[in-house]
Formats: structure tokens, sequence, C-alpha cells
């Protein structure tokens, strides 16, 4: 089992309760030592010091980039396994993590009894997988999911205001919402879309029909 932990979440909250999880789970006798982090350079020094760490990770709330981004670090620390414990992971994203044994994935909304055998698993050297996350990649495969429904109304609309060239400060301006919440709102639709610009965030809205060629700015 492992020894050392690393926490990556910006909420008090989650990494008090996982951290109360973990002490509750790891019975082997050994001392289990956890560590916080809360930006990607936190990570990647507890992970230089600790490379066959579990590490539990809220990707939503993480300065990660992009899903490759992640992969590359998992690739980086081939010891280290992974919890996902987030919400509102897209399909493509999912797609990604779930052929890497390296990565569980389990769900902020998931009943405790999944939370605590994601846990024991990890430790363990084993994957799991939520029943939700399960179930939402077997409706994918039947093909009852379209690719518009990965983004919101909002994300939708920000995305075509990015096509047409326009800055964030643009957009904010003529939403009258803030920078920071059209920044949050760009890198959501660049992580559900599998993407890391916006040039590649148009395209793909574009060939899946969620924008228009009138709205694509060349």
């Amino acid at each position: 089992m492992k020894t050392s932990i690393i926490i990556f979440d910006k909420q008090d909250i989650t990494r008090l309760g996982m951290e109360t999880l973990i002490g509750k789970l790891y019975l082997s006798g050994q001392a289990c030592k956890i560590f916080f982090a809360d930006t990607k350079n936190n990570l990647m020094h507890c992970l230089m010091s600790n490379p066959d760490s579990l590490v539990v990770i809220d990707y939503t709330l993480s300065d990660l980039n992009s899903v490759d981004g992640l992969l590359n670090i998992s690739t980086r620390f081939p010891k280290t396994r992974w919890i996902l414990f987030s919400d509102e992971l897209s399909v493509l994203f999912l797609r990604k993590v779930v052929c890497n044994s390296a990565f569980s994935v389990v769900l902020k909304n998931s009943d405790l009894s999944e939370i605590k055998a994601a846990v024991s698993f990890a430790l363990d050297g084993q994957a799991f997988i939520c029943s939700q996350v399960k179930e939402l990649l077997s409706m994918s495969d039947k093909g009852n999911m379209k690719c518009d429904e990965l983004l919101t109304i909002t994300e939708k609309e920000i995305l075509k205001e990015i096509a047409r060239g326009r800055s964030a400060k643009e957009i904010a301006v003529s939403r009258n919402i803030s920078i920071h919440t059209v920044v949050t709102h760009r890198k959501n639709i660049y992580r559900k879309l599998g993407v890391n610009n916006s040039h590649e965030a148009s395209g793909y809205a574009l060939r899946a029909g969620i924008l228009d060629a009138s709205d694509y700015y060349i």
C-alpha cells in the first residue's frame, strides 16, 4: 500500500474530509504521510520527493490546463496512482483517463461506499471507476449524448464570442460580468472539449455543429 498521499484540492472541507477518510482506511500499521497541494507547482514539488504517492485530485478546481497535461505528469511519474475526485468531468475527458490504469474516478456526489472503495482500490494499486461514470460512458457509447450537450447554454454563448475573436475583456463588458468569470468559463470549455486553445475549441465546435460557420472568426 502507498505510504504517501497528496491531496490536490483548493477546498479546505474536501481536503479535511479526504484526510479523515484516508486515515480511517489506512490499516497497514505504517505511518501514512499526507501532503497538500493547491497548485501544479506544489504538486510537482511533492511528486519529486514522493514519486510513488497516491494523488487525490479535484481536476476541475486545479490549475492544470488540459487532460493531456495531466496524463503527461502521470507518465513522468509512473509509480504514482491517481484518484480523480471531481464534478462535471466531460465524456471526452473521462475517455482519456479511464484508458490509463493509473487513474481511478469518483464523483463528489458518489455514495460514501464508492468513495471508500476508490481510496481502498487505489491504495492497493488498482483502478476504480464509480457507477455514475460507467453509466455516463455507456450512454455515450450508445449515442444518447450529443456533442452539444457537453456545454451549458452560457458556455456555448461564450464559445461563440471566442470563435468571433473577442478577448476576455470584450466578452466581460458585453455580458456585464467579470473577466475572472469569463476566464473560468473559457477554462471549463477547454476542459470539456479536451482542447488547449481558442483555435482548437472553435474548430471542434464548428465540426460538432455547436457553432455555425458564420460564428467562426478566421
